[in-house]
């Protein structure tokens, strides 16, 4: 039986300097696994399997988060869309405002101008686990926090997003929000799974792999942050895993809360250690 290779500090050292190789001509077309090779005296297809192990991610999918954050440092500095995309290596607008803004929370447009023209509006509920706040802009659910009182969540809101329009949830939209609480409070109960919500999600290549995971993860089952890694195939980032949970900022629809040391210990919690062992008990007493 095959067992995977573990990385020795000389082989890391070696994909962090092909990490600032893709940095460097990250607006070239594609990376070019070849010349990546030559520089790594590997196979093009043991170096894409080597690089993902130990960095987490593909060496396009490195290139992609180079690009964002170049993007990204474009749009504050000069604030003019356009050229902010094209000199970090995006080929057109459109493909950004298609791929980017799933990273950014935003269009570049809005990210340019630190959110002011994004609106998010909100709502708040009662449920079994304490009071929860829902916010969503106009493409999905960005925010779901838990807070002991309607204050404490806006205050936590605004601090997420604090150059965004805020405004209690319109009446038109209330109809959405109940059948989201709906969905919540089953999965609450233990009567549903995670609900399937439309979301807005930010985060770097390497979270939203994490959290695409975390989604598949059977509601009544955890995994070890060890397992996580495993699972999307970066091994060695058990520490990054355990970061990405920590920034999440969608409660139970992106389940964090079924990842657990591994040794058992449920380990920490945004919204504190009791609401995720009561959370993983009612799952698993509505599986049964």
């Amino acid at each position: 039986m095959k067992t995977k290779q573990a990385a020795t500090a000389a082989e890391t050292a070696l994909m962090q300097r092909l990490c600032r190789h893709i940095a460097a001509h990250c607006d070239d077309a594609a990376p070019d696994l070849r010349a990546l090779a030559k520089i790594a005296g590997l196979s093009p297809h043991h170096l894409q399997r080597r690089f993902k192990a130990i960095i987490g991610v593909s060496p396009k999918e490195y290139q992609e988060a180079c690009r964002l954050r170049a993007l990204k440092e474009n749009l504050k500095k000069s604030g003019k869309v356009t050229p902010a995309i094209y000199d970090a290596g995006f080929n057109s607008p459109s493909g950004v405002y298609g791929r980017a803004s799933n990273r950014l929370g935003m269009t570049p447009k809005q990210y340019a101008r630190d959110g002011k023209d994004m609106g998010i509006s909100y709502a708040t509920a009662a449920t079994p686990l304490g009071r929860v706040m829902i916010g969503a802009t106009e493409r999905g659910i960005c925010f779901i926090q838990f807070g002991k009182t309607k204050d404490e969540l806006i205050g936590m809101l605004e601090s997420e997003f604090p150059q965004a329009h805020l405004e209690p949830m319109p009446a038109k939209s209330k109809k959405d929000f109940d059948a989201w609480m709906k969905s919540l409070n089953a999965s609450l109960e233990g009567s549903k799974a995670a609900p399937d919500l439309p979301l807005d999600i930010r985060g770097t290549a390497f979270q939203m792999k994490v959290w695409k995971y975390l989604q598949r993860i059977p509601a009544g089952e955890t995994r070890s942050y060890k397992e996580v890694a495993k699972g999307i195939g970066a091994e060695k980032s058990v520490r990054a895993v355990a970061t990405a949970c920590a920034a999440n900022r969608i409660a139970l629809v992106i389940p964090c809360h079924r990842v657990i040391r591994g040794d058992g210990g449920l380990s920490g919690y945004k919204w504190g250690v009791e609401r995720k062992a009561k959370l993983l008990s009612l799952e698993k007493s509505g599986k049964k």
